[in-house]
């Protein structure tokens, strides 16, 4: 059966960032689907309840405790994954994000710092995770991108030259390691996750967001996490150095900070 082709059975997982949100949702989606998860990210009870999820699905979590800005943190849930399961055929690179900031306000040092932590980091553990990805015999890297590394809004400067900078690199990684190994990354839009708790809970601005998003709504986690389980799993077999847009249908900002003109 087609679904059958969704199925990640006696996989290994790691997806960063996965104490909450698009993280945690991917986890549990990946768990359902028959993996077994690494889960990292600085907030050891977020990722015990995220664990208690994967644990209902029947299968194991294994949870790391890390500052993932520090892409040496980062590479180390490689070696976990294999000390905790014995081998490892899946990463999501889920760790990211960047405050808005006006341009004359974000300093190189600011920007190094978005770079870092939306792509070094992501780099560092894709490449420490090829040996064992081949020697599990082929394996499949999932990058969280934006849609604002497509999209021009004022304030994203930082955020948005570092996912636009990540979608690039998947590309390129792709090919670098094709064909065992297949590298994919998502462009996502506004999702309701704790990262956009301020605006989503406020309805005014939440009603002006919707209403510029062609699919009249903001994303839920568990739309990326669908998202992830297909590029990550058998499904999306014929896919390497792609970015999947889920997004709303998104080709403008939906939310404009209102910085002024000089």
């Amino acid at each position: 059966m087609i679904l059958d082709r969704f199925l990640v059975t006696g996989k290994v997982a790691v997806v960063t960032g996965s104490g909450r949100g698009i993280g945690a949702a991917a986890a549990v989606a990946l768990a359902e689907a028959g993996a077994d998860v690494v889960l990292s990210s600085r907030t050891e009870e977020d990722l015990k309840k995220v664990a208690a999820l994967v644990a209902e699905t029947g299968r194991r979590a294994h949870v790391v405790p890390a500052d993932l800005g520090d892409p040496a943190a980062a590479a180390a849930l490689a070696a976990a994954a294999v000390d905790a399961f014995g081998r490892l055929d899946i990463v999501v690179n889920n760790v990211g994000g960047t405050y808005p900031r006006p341009l004359l306000e974000t300093t190189p040092e600011f920007l190094e710092e978005a770079f870092r932590f939306n792509v070094a980091t992501a780099h560092a553990l894709t490449t420490a995770a090829v040996p064992a990805m081949l020697e599990a015999g082929g394996g499949s890297v999932v990058n969280i991108s934006s849609v604002m590394g497509r999209v021009a809004g004022r304030g994203f400067a930082a955020y948005g030259t570092a996912k636009a900078a990540l979608a690039h690199y998947t590309r390129l990684a792709a090919l670098d390691l094709s064909p065992r190994i297949r590298v994919n990354a998502i462009a996502v839009g506004s999702v309701a996750t704790s990262a956009l708790d301020i605006v989503v809970g406020n309805p005014e601005i939440r009603g002006r967001m919707e209403s510029a998003t062609p699919l009249q709504r903001i994303g839920e986690p568990e739309d990326i996490a669908a998202a992830i389980l297909y590029l990550a799993s058998p499904a999306g077999a014929y896919l390497t150095g792609k970015v999947l847009e889920v997004d709303g249908g998104l080709q403008v900002p939906n939310l404009e900070l209102g910085l002024p003109d000089l």
